[in-house]
């Protein structure tokens, strides 16, 4: 009885340290290494860029407008010689910030009347979005440059999934590839920026302190309602904060 026990007690601590090792291990399969210098550096060698582009309301262009916007596209697509990913992505807007500012004015009217105005309104918004959810819509465009990867076969591609972790080996040849590929890859930046640009779209590239809050958003919807990164997170390596 006393082995029994013994046994059945040992059974639940591998149970919870398995448990434990399992949650710990979930970034394990990220494909992103670390963010530095407004870049992505990808576990496998390869870099991203990601560009930030305002919307443009095609319907109210003239037809003129839009035929050249159609062709301007047209011919943007046809420079490229790379493949890139256009990405929309919809989220629930935070309005905290602008219900916190709403306050503060009201606080700092010296009109009774104008303070209960603006904290009318405050709350108002408050409960207009708390029926209806206000989606925000962001465009992205994202850039890679893989040109130095070998490209596997589906046996080591499936070995890489089986062993997604990380090593010493990979970051030292990130390190040592990573002047060399930046380079290829401004030069796309700029290829993509202009071509943009020349059909009316507004863009930039996201800086470092912007992907690491991007991803950290994208892996936790809820939490990063709630809970924001710090300033000083920019420098971190995005593994420890997405998750």
């Amino acid at each position: 009885m006393a082995d029994d026990k013994k046994n059945t007690g040992k059974g639940k601590d591998t149970i919870r340290a398995r448990k434990k090792g399992a949650f710990s291990s979930t970034q394990r399969f990220l494909p992103i290494a670390e963010i530095r210098n407004d870049t992505i550096l990808l576990k496998n060698g390869g870099l991203r860029a990601i560009l930030t582009v305002e919307a443009l309301n095609f319907n109210l262009k003239s037809e003129t407008e839009q035929q050249g916007i159609v062709s301007g596209y047209e011919s943007f697509v046809n420079t490229l010689s790379f493949p890139i990913q256009i990405v929309l992505r919809s989220s629930k807007m935070n309005i905290d910030p602008y219900l916190e500012q709403l306050r503060a004015i009201a606080e700092k009217q010296k009109n009774d009347l104008l303070r209960q105005q603006t904290l009318s309104y405050a709350e108002f918004i408050e409960k207009l979005v708390d029926v209806a959810e206000i989606m925000q819509k962001r465009f992205y465009v994202v850039i890679p440059h893989d040109q130095s990867l070998r490209k596997k076969g589906a046996f080591e591609q499936f070995l890489g999934w089986m062993s997604p972790d990380d090593s010493a080996v990979r970051a030292a040849q990130r390190q040592r590839d990573f002047a060399y590929g930046n380079k290829f890859l401004r030069d796309r930046i700029n290829l993509v920026q202009t071509g943009l640009e020349n059909i009316g779209l507004k863009c930039r590239r996201l800086e470092t302190h912007e992907l690491i809050e991007l991803f950290y958003e994208i892996y936790n919807p809820k939490t990063s309602q709630e809970q924001k990164l710090p300033a000083d997170t920019a420098q971190l390596n995005i593994a420890k904060n997405v998750l």
